[in-house]
């Protein structure tokens, strides 16, 4: 049996709520600087906040999250909104890049923690999570004609797995839900942070030799 959703931590609908609102601001600030319409950034702000959940739900047995769920989409359009009545100038070119790994921390914890919640195992757990914390931006990139995020050469998807597997293993340890969530999320932002600012990569194929 499905164990509800009521049986996620306490602080889990904050990470979803956090993961929305900076991935769907991801979503709509692609869309903007290519001058877009409001539609279509309200478009891209729906997709790229929604995608990796709805992905996650479908391969753990859930309830597609957003479609029972009005907050959700009115998250991802509120941020649409917000990027679309502020000037340009408040948005510089990095802006996306740090909204993606706000978003890519929060969220690839929180799909832990729900794929937990329908009692998938620890380490299929931790793949929903990096599901969860990339498939959104992996497709805006694509809608966005830009090169996926998987095939640059920054750490991306690393930084998903780094924060997923963190807070599942410190949660099997015994380390409390909330205080492993801090640390899950912090890391991966902070390797996210640090793959921008440095342009940190992982060794390609070929290099190696």
């Amino acid at each position: 049996m499905i164990p509800p959703v009521s049986l996620l931590p306490s602080f889990a609908p904050w990470l979803d709520v956090a993961g929305l609102a900076v991935f769907a601001a991801s979503g709509a600030l692609a869309a903007a600087k290519r001058g877009q319409t409001a539609v279509t950034l309200a478009f891209f702000a729906l997709i790229t906040g929604v995608g990796g959940g709805t992905v996650r739900d479908l391969l753990i047995g859930a309830p597609v999250f957003w479609v029972h769920d009005p907050r959700a989409a009115t998250v991802c359009l509120i941020m649409a909104a917000v990027i679309w009545v502020t000037p340009e100038r408040w948005w510089k070119d990095s802006a996306l890049g740090w909204f993606d790994a706000v978003g890519l921390a929060a969220y690839a914890v929180y799909g832990v923690t729900k794929a937990r919640g329908y009692g998938i195992p620890p380490v299929p757990a931790a793949l929903m999570g990096v599901v969860t914390g990339c498939v959104g931006g992996i497709i805006r990139d694509v809608l966005a004609g830009e090169p996926s995020i998987l095939m640059r050469p920054e750490l991306y998807v690393t930084a998903a797995a780094l924060a997923s597997a963190l807070y599942m293993g410190l949660v099997l340890l015994g380390v409390p839900a909330a205080v492993a969530a801090v640390i899950g999320a912090g890391a991966g932002f902070a390797l996210r942070a640090a793959a921008i600012r440095w342009r940190l990569a992982l060794p390609a194929y070929g290099e190696k030799r």
